[in-house]
């Protein structure tokens, strides 16, 4: 090695934020190990690389004793004090051993451990650039397929997204672009590995956050997400501004906004509902698009019975209990619900003349 390969090792440390010194300690290790292998020999050395001229010298270490029992790693006193008068007992005298040829094995190492070190510091630059969008969106292309995943390139690294975190109706072949949910980062002795999905909530939270311009500014918040992906989702909002409407917002000009996450999500029915502090308003809401008469809150329990009209039981209930259990998600409440015929024969309420609650919520199919 020689000045162009300090200054090939500085120039390293400027594209690729590796440290010159950093690079060198580790070709020093390197080549002891190298030393030892090639030249069959069990001697305690020492490798130093000049930072400055590129220059190695290697330097058998061995300890000043009494008696030599192992002159690989002793040296008796006298001959220490044939090298410098000054040494002592226990001292460590440095003898040069530098081969005639171990510059090409020098150079062998050296670039051994520079590649290694790149390709290090590269997994290292990709997991931080991404572990900063974890649960954030990205876009990739599909690369392939086994039994279990699909392997999406996201340009610097491949990323897996599991045939189990595909909705139902989700159909991809190589080629095709797809956008996903990042759900983990992991630093693995392979690089970065980045698992997505596409049935994660936070999908759906993010793309709204897209493509609603008062969520991104913060004048308006998502409150609560729940989800059957392919199938229906619910999402309660909020706004901080009186004067915006949330639930309109999120919909949109003429249902835009909306439209194109439904487009994106495969046709998946959302129910944007408005958040509110009470439960009772909030529970009703969260049974959208189904109307609600009463409800009722048993706050010990953490539930909630609601009373609809007898039409809209079936509604309210949904598709194997699927309106109930997203609204029973999204609000975190238990929710019992009775239609209004079935309320005045297990509770004796009489519902005649009865009028809706008011709800603000809004169903997209």
């Amino acid at each position: 090695m020689n000045i162009d390969f300090i200054e090939a090792l500085s120039e390293l440390e400027r594209e690729k934020g590796i440290a010159k010194d950093v690079l060198i300690d580790a070709i020093e290790a390197a080549l002891i190990s190298s030393y030892k292998r090639n030249f069959n020999t069990a001697q305690n050395v020492r490798v130093d690389i000049n930072r400055n001229t590129g220059l190695i010298k290697v330097y058998a270490r061995k300890t000043v004793s009494e008696e030599v029992l192992d002159p690989r790693l002793e040296i008796s006193l006298h001959a220490a004090r044939e090298i410098n008068s000054n040494y002592q007992l226990g001292d460590i005298v440095e003898i040069e051993v530098t081969p005639r040829d171990f510059g090409r094995i020098a150079a062998q190492t050296a670039k051994q451990v520079v590649t290694q070190r790149i390709r290090e510091a590269e997994r290292g630059l990709i997991y931080n650039a991404f572990v900063d969008k974890e649960e954030d969106i990205v876009n990739g292309i599909v690369q392939r397929q086994d039994a279990r995943n699909l392997y999406v390139d996201l340009g610097k690294v491949e990323a897996v997204l599991p045939l189990t975190e595909l909705m139902p109706n989700d159909k991809f072949v190589h080629g095709d672009r797809v956008k996903a949910f990042i759900t983990k980062v992991e630093n693995t002795t392979k690089g970065p590995q980045i698992i997505l999905s596409r049935t994660h909530p936070g999908l759906l939270k993010r793309l709204f956050e897209l493509e609603v311009p008062e969520i991104f500014d913060g004048v308006v918040e998502i409150r609560s997400v729940a989800r059957e992906a392919g199938f229906r989702s619910k999402i309660a909002v909020h706004s901080r501004n009186p004067e915006v409407d949330p639930v309109g917002s999120c919909v949109g000009p003429k249902g835009m906004r909306v439209q194109t996450i439904v487009n994106e999500l495969r046709g998946e029915k959302i129910d944007i509902v408005r958040w509110v502090e009470n439960v009772e308003e909030y529970v009703a809401n969260a049974l959208s698009p189904s109307k609600v008469l009463e409800v009722i809150v048993f706050e010990n329990e953490k539930m909630a019975r609601v009373i609809v009209p007898d039409y809209q039981l079936s509604l309210a209930i949904g598709i194997k209990g699927q309106n109930a259990r997203l609204a029973a998600k999204l609000t975190g409440w238990k929710i019992d619900i009775k239609s209004e015929t079935q309320a005045e024969q297990e509770f004796g309420r009489e519902r005649t003349g009865s009028r809706e609650m008011h709800q603000d919520s809004i169903s997209i199919d």
